[in-house]
């Protein structure tokens, strides 16, 4: 952009000596260096902190479906990448076992309830101790508790979608046997409840980003569209400066100055929702600073979108 307007200043001073409107002296001559200092000096490197721009990418949480129970799968009705609610049948596992558990339970619950119904007859009658019945109670007490992580058990043979997205890579199919284990998960569930974009942010021009102030984007999948959105937050860690507990001591490494993140809110929430996960693409922050260099970023923007039809990178 600055070469745009170097070359617009060479023009018009080639036009204005043509004309015979100045003379071409040395301070004419020099004129163009002046021009490109005052440029650099006054409005292109200021703007990088005034309305900072980075990489924006969209992502999307993503949730491992672990079975809270084992046994046999039956059924996988979901398809791969297809939208699904919150609540749909991702698969089933055979629920006979578990069936068969709580038959149990409520045959013996039945049969215990009875014999503390017994007990408080005679007790009532004075030929029962009290302790019998508290013995019943307990038991009574024992297999409803019993029969409560039966059922949800069974409940659980049917596992359902934790919000509205779509699983990817299904590989899942039935005849498979699953296992209630947290290293093993069968499934990737995609969350698309929520659109996540973030924008990483050079350390030095973070300084003056803060909520709300007004942004605009543009995406690969989206060439030549300029969508706006606002400032929700800039997150305040990042791996670099993350310490976890463990057994050894300090290990110098050195010290980058990665980007911040900053979190981004469509305005556009149909827009937001269609975009994959993984998409990128660039985006302009514009802060309170530098306001005359607003107008430049946004030019510089819009010509990245119109380059995204062409550049694949």
């Amino acid at each position: 952009m600055i070469i745009v307007l170097l070359n617009v200043y060479l023009v018009l001073l080639f036009l204005l000596v043509k004309l015979g409107v100045i003379r071409l002296n040395l301070f004419w001559k020099a004129s163009p260096v002046l021009v490109l200092l005052l440029l650099l000096i006054g409005l292109f490197i200021p703007m990088n902190w005034g309305a900072p721009q980075g990489a924006a990418l969209v992502v999307r949480n993503s949730v491992a479906i672990v079975p809270s129970v084992a046994g046999e799968v039956i059924d996988v009705p979901v398809e791969a990448n297809r939208p699904i609610k919150e609540g749909d049948v991702l698969f089933r596992i055979d629920p006979i076992p578990f069936e068969a558990t709580v038959k149990a339970l409520k045959a013996q619950l039945a049969f215990a309830e009875l014999r503390l119904e017994q007990m408080n007859q005679l007790q009532s009658r004075g030929t029962g101790r009290s302790f019998d019945v508290e013995q019943r109670e307990a038991e009574v007490g024992q297999l409803r508790a019993q029969l409560d992580a039966a059922q949800w058990n069974l409940d659980k043979t049917i596992v359902r979608a934790p919000a509205d997205g779509y699983v990817t890579n299904v590989a899942l199919r039935k005849g498979a046997r699953v296992a209630s284990l947290p290293l093993a998960p069968v499934m990737a569930f995609i969350d698309t409840s929520k659109t996540i974009v973030g924008v990483a942010i050079d350390q030095f021009a973070v300084r003056y980003v803060a909520p709300g102030q007004p942004v605009e984007l543009t995406f690969k999948t989206q060439p030549g569209t300029i969508v706006t959105g606002q400032v929700e937050s800039v997150l305040q860690a990042i791996a670099t400066g993350q310490t976890q507990t463990s057994g050894m001591a300090v290990a110098p490494r050195a010290a980058l100055a990665a980007p911040f993140v900053v979190r981004i809110k469509l305005d556009d929430a149909a827009f937001a929702d269609a975009l994959p996960a993984g998409a990128v693409g660039d985006a302009a922050i514009f802060t309170d600073q530098v306001n005359p260099a607003h107008l430049i970023r946004r030019v510089i923007l819009r010509q990245i979108a119109i380059l995204n039809y062409i550049n694949p990178f």
